[in-house]
Formats: structure tokens, C-alpha cells, sequence
């Protein structure tokens, strides 16, 4: 059952008239529906609230540093990222295999959580290693001739090439320093 308030109080404002022009203070008894009927209480009628539109980012600086200046760069990040190239079965010969610099290529497939782990660290190697190794990814998805030629049966793996022969293979998602360990042999 619903209980009822013994009392009700209402904080005034200013341009509201005094409590005495208003109905006095209604109590349970006399909300109680007496014979069938109903009353009701009234209350005071409100206009609503004088609210003065206040610019936020105006009230947050001091007057002194006058007005707003337009942002400058955000993020500066995109400037220094190294994309690794993909490697397709059409480009495999020219990229890889006919390059003068040793090669380190990634297989990887989109739906490999490893793959994934790893390709930030790929992407550190090829800017670490920028002038002396080229770094490429070949996805076995859509180049799966690649994978079978050298018996790709798990990814990621990096394969490692110079002078168009395979050197060395690590397979799994390797901390950076396996990585670095391999590549400083072969340059």
C-alpha cells in the first residue's frame, strides 16, 4: 500500500507570493477520500527558471587570454609510422627474391590473433632497420602459392632472405629481440 506524506514542503523563491496565499498544509487525514470523494491539493504555480546561456569554453579561460585560437596538430605519430608493403605472388620475384638488401618478410593471415600481436614489432624493425633491410608482409590468404614453396604451416612466421635465399625462420609471435637477434646475422 502506498503511505502518504504527513506534510509537504515547498522552498519559495523570489517573486513567488507568501505561504499564506497559498492552500495551508495538506495532511493524511484530510487526503483520505471522505464519502466517494476526492480532493486535491494545490500548488503554487511555477514560470520556470531564468536561465542565461553562458559559453562553457568563455567561462573556463580568464580574461586575459583573449579569444580562442583554432588547434594545432593533434597527433604527430602518422608522420613517423613505417608501413610495411605487402608482397603478392606477382611481386614475390622482384621484392624478395632479386632484392641487394636482406629481406625479412611476415606471413601472416587478418584472422591471426598472433599475427596481429606481432605486426607492431615488424613495423619497429623495418624503421629500426630502414636503409639496411626491407621488410614485407605476405598475407597466406591471398597468396598461398608463397606459403606452400617454403611449407608455411603455422603463422606468424618470419622468414629472413638474402642474395634470393631463405637464411633463417622464426616461427610464433617473438618478443622484439628474437627478432633483432636473427636480422644482425645476416647483415
Amino acid at each position: 500500500m502506498a503511505t502518504v506524506l504527513e506534510s509537504l514542503a515547498v522552498p519559495r523563491a523570489s517573486g513567488v507570493p507568501p505561504p499564506a496565499a497559498f492552500s495551508p498544509v495538506v495532511s493524511a487525514s484530510s487526503l483520505a477520500p471522505a464519502a466517494g470523494r476526492r480532493r486535491s491539493a494545490r500548488f503554487p504555480q511555477a514560470s520556470g527558471l531564468r536561465i542565461r546561456p553562458v559559453s562553457i569554453a568563455r567561462s573556463l579561460r580568464s580574461p586575459s587570454q583573449g579569444p580562442r585560437r583554432a588547434p594545432s596538430v593533434v597527433c604527430e605519430a602518422q608522420d613517423t609510422a613505417v608501413q610495411v608493403a605487402a608482397v603478392t605472388d606477382a611481386t614475390w620475384q622482384s621484392l624478395v627474391l632479386e632484392s641487394e638488401f636482406p629481406v625479412l618478410v611476415e606471413f601472416w593471415a587478418p584472422w591471426c590473433g598472433p599475427c596481429r600481436m606481432i605486426h607492431p614489432v615488424i613495423d619497429e624493425l623495418a624503421k629500426q632497420y630502414a636503409g639496411k633491410l626491407k621488410c614485407y608482409k605476405v598475407n597466406t590468404d591471398e597468396s598461398p602459392s608463397i606459403a606452400t614453396r617454403y611449407g608455411i604451416r603455422s603463422i606468424p612466421t618470419v622468414m629472413i632472405f638474402k642474395s634470393g635465399e631463405k637464411k633463417d625462420a622464426v616461427i610464433g609471435a617473438v618478443p622484439k629481440s628474437t627478432l633483432t637477434t636473427s636480422i644482425e646475422k645476416f647483415l
